[in-house]
C-alpha cells in the first residue's frame, strides 16, 4: 500500500468540495522525480501548461516555506510550500489571486520507492466558490485530467533523465 498526502484538517478530502487523486509507476529512482518536482520554474520543460511559474522568495527551487506564483489554466495563483520531505513528500497551499471568495486548494505529491523505480501519487483538494464554479460546474473532471497529464509527462521525463545517467560499474 502506498502512502497518501498528509492533509491539514481544513483540506481533508472527506470534507472538500473538489478532490482528485492521480498516480503512476515510474521506472526511475525517486531522486530523479524529486529533482523534476522541486525545479518548479522549469516544470514546462516536460509539462508545457506550467510555463508561468516564478519563485518569489529567492530560492532556486522549491524548499520548505517557498512562496511562488503560477498561472494555471489562465488563473494567477499564489502558493506556499507546506510540506517538504526530500525524495518523499512535497505539498503546497494555493490561493487564487484576486479571488475574494476565500477559495483555496492544497496539492501534495508522495513518492514511494519500488523495485522498478518509484510510485508517484498526487492529490489535490479545493474549497470555495471560485473552484466550485470554475472546476466543479464549468469544467467537471478538469482537475483529474490536468493532473493525469502531469503525472504521465513527469514519468516520461524522469524515465528519460534516468536513462541518460551513466550506470555504476
Amino acid at each position: 500500500m502506498y502512502d497518501k498526502v498528509s492533509w491539514p484538517e481544513h483540506y481533508d478530502p472527506r470534507t472538500s468540495a473538489i478532490y482528485a487523486l492521480n498516480d503512476i509507476d515510474v521506472q526511475a529512482p525517486p531522486d530523479v522525480v524529486w529533482r523534476l518536482l522541486i525545479d518548479a520554474e522549469n516544470w514546462s520543460s516536460y509539462f508545457p501548461p506550467e510555463d508561468q511559474v516564478k519563485i518569489l522568495s529567492g530560492e532556486p527551487e522549491l524548499a520548505p516555506g517557498t512562496r511562488y506564483s503560477r498561472v494555471t489554466v489562465g488563473f494567477p495563483m499564489s502558493l506556499t510550500v507546506t510540506e517538504y520531505e526530500p525524495f518523499r513528500r512535497l505539498s503546497w497551499q494555493t490561493v487564487v489571486d484576486g479571488d475574494e471568495t476565500g477559495s483555496s486548494a492544497y496539492h501534495g505529491w508522495v513518492i514511494t520507492p519500488t523495485d522498478e523505480g518509484c510510485h508517484v501519487l498526487t492529490e489535490e483538494t479545493q474549497q470555495g466558490p471560485f473552484f466550485l464554479e470554475e472546476l466543479g460546474r464549468k469544467n467537471p473532471g478538469a482537475l483529474y485530467r490536468y493532473h493525469q497529464d502531469w503525472v504521465e509527462r513527469l514519468a516520461r521525463a524522469a524515465e528519460a533523465a534516468a536513462g541518460m545517467r551513466p550506470t555504476a560499474s
